[in-house]
């Protein structure tokens, strides 16, 4: 710091140009105002002529385009001197004979004569200076010349003030990464056995886990440089301007060493090569890729610059780029689980005013599945919930009114609905309910409400999961099941006809039991046979439009009968629930329609005497226990054009 007090200003030249500039106009047209300030007269040519037929002038001086002289007989207090500008003899000879007063065209001025050519060259130092001289590479920002060096935001060893403290819920990928802290504090011990620190370290998880925070925390305990870039940020419209990027940011980082160089979004710039266009192209950026593995490739870690890069897409990235030697070594960064959730919420909530009778767990139980930034956008939405309703602190039901609001969208009020529409609605979500209610091993209902809310939900019944599920049995998808086709059935039983409000839940349901058949094997007539993989193409969740098919047409229509079979042995298991439990769905549905919304105490009071009949067994399943691949946990349902589900 005391360096940079040191330094003197630096020196701004165009000052200076704008002062020469100003002092020699002034000069000029001071001379200018002093050529005509009274001592010469200027005379026509014609007069002249008279003055010299009279002999009245004396001291003659001829010029080029001028005639200069004196009076002999000057009038008092007037010019001594005389000027004026050559005529033709012979035009001269034709306007005197005519009588004419005339006079020869006067030559520009000193001041006219400077200004012609010093304003364009006024002008062209002007642009120069504030749109060629930047676009050169002049200005601070770099311009047209900069346009190849790299476009990294260079963080000095105390700007970053991220710590490992600061963040929560990812302590494996934390103490994975303690490795390289170490190495980048004290080098020599951590090299006392011959080991190497990792070239590159890719961080790997759906976004908004803090793989972005994690890296700078890194970078905040080891306090080195930090170099932090985009992938998308080295491909520009220009030939080779990526490639000179990716050399200009690894050299940067070997001036500053040690040093951490983080490239966020490595998909953008990794791509596997010939991933978009089989027959070629792209040329630009396979030309960055290639420059990026030759710079990993040749530098040597012991300089101390080691590269850190994240991403949600590894299946994307080019195999070259993931090999040893480069990329060693990948960390997972995924959803937080339970305790993970509790620690993130931990961290948030010292920025809001929260009660301190909060009890974090519930809120992390009410919560599965989300990440570090759903996290923190919940807190902050449960401070503006509390704000909005003028209280002092924020309290467990602005939590839950805000996870309501993320995961089923704010209420629609204004959306009326008809007597009608509201009874099937009411009759619709109870279905749900019971059935979830009645069922073994289900998540247990939080809330249920015919409040619409977002673009399409005229209602929703939501269940809190009591704790994470990695593994599902068949029991449990085929209970899941039941409850998803439970407000089906409720219409069919109580009006005698279906509405469109099922779509989503059909929908949902045949995914469902699709993945029991054809990934988890629960069919004996197929057997333990996966005839697909996971669909779930990205971390991200996006899952493949299309996929070819590995089974023989005998086989599709097998998985049609299994599929539908396991759909109508869920229905008929929802119906008989129903059917045998009809009055509490029939009271139930007017209390809802009457209050709107029924939380779990009030659901708990109006269902004691909810018959829990057995359900009837699912001829032809096995019993395996299944891993939860690519099945979204089922939180809440919500009705429109179809019932929603939010994981």
């Amino acid at each position: 710091m005391a360096e940079k007090q040191d330094q003197k200003p630096k020196h701004d030249f165009r000052l200076d140009l704008l002062y020469f500039i100003v002092v020699i106009s002034a000069v000029l047209v001071m001379q200018d105002l002093w050529s005509g300030s009274g001592h010469i007269k200027t005379i026509p040519y014609s007069e002249y002529r008279q003055l010299l037929a009279k002999d009245a002038i004396t001291d003659v001086v001829v010029g080029e385009t001028t005639i200069t002289g004196a009076y002999k007989k000057p009038a008092k207090d007037g010019p001594q001197h005389f000027t004026t500008v050559r005529v033709d003899p012979a035009v001269a000879g034709e306007l005197e004979r005519q009588k004419v007063k005339f006079s020869g065209e006067p030559p520009p001025g000193i001041l006219e004569s400077v200004v012609s050519w010093f304003l364009p060259m006024i002008g062209f130092i002007l642009i120069w200076m504030f749109l060629f001289r930047p676009m050169m590479g002049g200005g601070m920002s770099g311009g047209l010349m900069a346009v190849g060096r790299s476009k990294a935001r260079v963080f000095g060893e105390q700007d970053v003030e991220v710590r490992f403290s600061d963040v929560a819920g990812v302590d494996e990928a934390k103490d994975e990464l303690a490795e390289v802290v170490g190495f980048l504090k004290n080098p020599a011990a951590f090299g006392r056995l011959g080991a190497r620190v990792p070239k590159g370290i890719l961080l790997v998880g759906p976004p908004g886990t803090g793989k972005t925070l994690l890296a700078r925390a890194v970078a905040g305990e080891a306090g080195v440089s930090f170099f932090s870039i985009t992938g998308s940020e080295f491909v520009e419209m220009f030939v080779g301007v990526g490639a000179s990027r990716v050399r200009d940011l690894f050299s940067n980082a070997r001036k500053q060493a040690p040093a951490i160089i983080f490239i966020d979004e490595l998909d953008a710039l990794g791509r596997a090569r010939g991933i978009d266009n089989p027959m070629g192209g792209h040329e630009e950026k396979e030309q960055t890729l290639n420059q990026l593995l030759a710079e990993m490739d040749g530098f040597d870690p012991s300089v101390g610059i080691i590269v850190l890069a994240a991403t949600n897409r590894p299946e994307i990235l080019d195999p070259a780029l993931m090999r040893a030697g480069r990329f060693d070594r990948q960390v997972l960064v995924d959803r937080p689980d339970r305790e993970g959730r509790t620690a993130i919420l931990k961290v948030h909530l010292t920025n809001i005013r929260a009660a301190a009778n909060l009890d974090v767990e519930t809120i992390a139980a009410m919560t599965p599945g989300f990440t570090g930034a759903d996290l923190a956008n919940l807190v902050n939405e449960a401070a503006l919930v509390a704000t909005r309703r003028n209280a002092i602190e924020t309290t467990l039901s602005d939590f839950t009114q805000a996870v309501e609001r993320i995961v089923a969208g704010s209420e629609k009020k204004s959306r009326i609905l008809g007597a009608k529409e509201r009874e099937i609605v009411a009759h619709h979500e109870m279905g749900h309910t019971l059935v979830a209610l009645a069922l073994p091993g289900t998540d247990p209902v939080q809330k249920v409400s015919i409040i619409p809310r977002g673009l399409g939900a005229l209602g929703y019944t939501m269940q809190r999961p009591i704790e994470d599920r990695y593994l599902l049995s068949q029991s449990e998808l085929n209970n899941r099941l039941a409850v998803l086709l439970g407000g089906r059935a409720s219409e069919e039983l109580i009006f005698a006809e279906a509405s469109t409000g099922a779509a989503d839940d059909l929908a949902r349901a045949t995914e469902l039991a699709r993945s029991m058949v054809v990934r988890f094997g629960m069919t004996k007539e197929l057997g333990q046979v996966a005839y697909e993989a996971e669909r779930s193409a990205f971390l991200s969740g996006q899952v493949q439009a299309w996929q070819p098919r590995t089974y023989a047409d005998g086989t599709a229509e097998a998985i049609d009968h299994a599929i539908q079979k396991l759909v109508e042995q869920a229905f008929r298991t929802a119906r008989s629930i129903l059917e045998a439990n009809r009055p509490i769905l029939e009271s139930t549905a007017k209390e809802l329609l009457a209050r709107e919304t029924l939380d779990a105490g009030e659901l708990e009071e109006l269902t004691q005497e909810l018959v829990q009949p057995q359900p009837p067994s699912v001829a032809g399943l096995a019993a395996p226990i299944t891993r939860d691949g690519g099945i979204e946990r089922q939180t809440a349902h919500f009705r429109g054009q179809g019932d929603g589900e939010v994981a």
